[in-house]
């Protein structure tokens, strides 16, 4: 499946929260924690051809992700994402580091789930803010935002690995912790 999504960050989430639900979204996951480790090679193989490979944790629940590479856009990050849910988070893990692999960032974060039709939205507090995500076709997005009065230009593709790093000054492996 190819993943389409932009992040936003957000100021004030309760007052955001209030103009989703106002255009006609949904809430289909309230709040929870994550716990999210992406894992690498030593040599990190997969960082170095911009792919990822993520277990979260949510719950009693686990699934493991594999993305792509980015494709090229302006304002969108699109890449080739699959998913699936994972009976043991923990087995998993010990499977992952049997096979030569090693946790290489871990970052928590409450999440929110949306969704309005094809539309997905989350609001995700981390530790270093909030931001809405949403994943859907372009248009959608492009059209859900300008409902919200937000422009193109507030658009952000990085991934959360790579805002915590922009914030942090950090440059390569590490953590950072969801403080509430």
């Amino acid at each position: 499946m190819v993943e389409t999504e932009v992040k936003i960050r957000v100021d004030n989430i309760d007052s955001l929260k209030d103009k989703i639900l106002d255009l006609d979204a949904r809430i289909e996951k309230e709040r929870h924690y994550e716990e999210n480790t992406l894992f690498d090679c030593p040599s990190q193989s997969l960082f170095k051809k911009r792919q990822a490979l993520r277990l979260r944790i949510t719950g009693q629940k686990a699934f493991l992700t594999f993305k792509g590479p980015p494709e090229k856009s302006r304002k969108f990050k699109i890449r080739k994402e699959y998913e699936t849910e994972v009976r043991n988070g923990k087995q998993l893990r010990k499977i992952l580091k049997s096979l030569g692999f090693i946790p290489v960032f871990n970052y928590q974060k409450y999440r929110t789930v949306f969704r309005r039709k094809n539309l997905k939205i989350c609001l995700d507090e981390t530790a270093i803010g909030t931001f809405m995500e949403l994943e859907g076709e372009r248009n959608k997005i492009v059209k859900f935002t300008d409902a919200l009065g937000i422009s193109k230009k507030e658009f952000i593709k990085l991934d959360y690995i790579q805002l915590i790093k922009k914030e942090t000054g950090e440059n390569s492996k590490g953590s950072k912790n969801l403080k509430s």
